[in-house]
């Protein structure tokens, strides 16, 4: 399956959410587990705390106010992703004050790796190119977000990439 139709499969219309007011880290994967449960029937309590055991490890920011929270969750059949741009940054790593603005959270099944592996490399991908990051700060239409994000997803690395780093 190309990565086009991974992202359409596994993000759809109603996981995108545009100008999100949360004040934490944790109020955004909050409303992760929320836009999860109400839509593919993963219980929120599961989505946040696979959210934040991950975070623990090190934090999901790639730069250019860019993260990709992600999860695995021992019960769930295939990924599942949302889109979420905050109205305003939030501080999401303690440590060197990074702050994150569009958030694409992933769920993946307990046993997919390589999915894992491949989902996060190419949400890096997209989020390298500038335009594509200033497209989706400055949308104010749901639909144009999601399209953005599917044909972006199924085209080849910018030349002119910024590459923010994508750690698992």
């Amino acid at each position: 399956m190309d990565a086009m139709n991974l992202t359409a499969r596994i993000l759809p219309p109603d996981n995108i959410v545009l100008d999100l007011a949360a004040t934490s880290k944790k109020r955004a994967f909050e409303h992760a587990g929320l836009l999860f449960e109400n839509h593919q029937g993963v219980a929120r309590t599961a989505v946040f705390h696979s959210l934040l055991a991950r975070e623990r490890l090190g934090s999901t920011a790639l730069g250019h106010e860019v993260a990709i929270p992600h999860g695995r969750l021992k019960d769930l059949r295939e990924p599942h992703a949302a889109f979420v741009r905050l109205a305003e940054p939030v501080r999401f790593d303690a440590n060197d004050g990074r702050t994150a603005r569009l958030l694409f959270f992933l769920l993946i099944p307990e046993t997919a790796t390589q999915a894992h592996l491949d989902l996060l490399a190419g949400i890096a991908r997209l989020m390298s190119d500038a335009g594509i990051r200033q497209t989706l700060t400055q949308s104010t239409d749901p639909r144009e977000v999601h399209q953005l994000i599917l044909t972006g997803a199924s085209a080849p690395a910018p030349e002119h990439a910024d590459h923010p780093r994508a750690d698992s």
